[in-house]
């Protein structure tokens, strides 16, 4: 059994996300994208989803999924019930209908270590303030040509330059990014 406060937890967990509130519902966005909305009750949620797929996803578990109604059925989208769905199933859809609306470089974040995920998204969205405790003080930083040692020096280099890409290589320690190689 999950919550629309579960689904919220996980996706804005997610870079680049955030919730916005229009005709009385919910929405989880990327940009101008939605990739989950509420029903008003917060008792379903509508997601993205491949439309190939969606059928058979419904004929899976009727009782859980269903199609959307009249036009949204244009749309890449599928509805569920969010009483049934387990916590695992539940991040596992989340997660896929942000894959559809990111680049492909942001989608090995959410297994990623936190908090790598979360500090990622505080550079890309340039919350320093935000970045600083998830960055371990002797971090060290290399991407591609520039590497750095020092959280100090690593922020000062972000604030002047564009965000860099995700990690391919991170490692963690004391629950603060470490090492970060791109």
């Amino acid at each position: 059994m999950t919550t629309a406060d579960a689904v919220r937890r996980v996706g804005l967990a997610l870079p680049r996300t955030y919730e916005f509130f229009t005709g009385g519902r919910y929405k989880l966005k990327v940009r101008q994208i939605v990739y989950v909305g509420f029903s008003k009750d917060e008792s379903k949620m509508g997601f993205g989803y491949p439309r190939a797929a969606r059928d058979s996803l419904v004929e899976s578990d009727p009782g859980t999924f269903f199609l959307p109604t009249g036009g949204d059925l244009r749309y890449q989208w599928v509805c569920a019930h969010l009483d049934p769905l387990d916590e695992t199933e539940m991040r596992e859809l989340v997660t896929d209908a942000w894959r559809m609306c990111t680049p492909q470089m942001l989608h090995d974040l959410p297994e990623a270590e936190p908090p790598t995920a979360a500090a990622w998204n505080a550079m890309d969205s340039q919350r320093w303030d935000e970045l600083r405790p998830l960055l371990h003080p002797y971090l060290y930083f290399t991407n591609g040509a520039t590497t750095l040692r020092g959280r100090n020096q690593v922020l000062r280099h972000l604030a002047d330059h564009p965000t860099p890409r995700p990690p391919t290589d991170v490692e963690v320690r004391d629950g603060q990014v470490y090492r970060w190689i791109r």
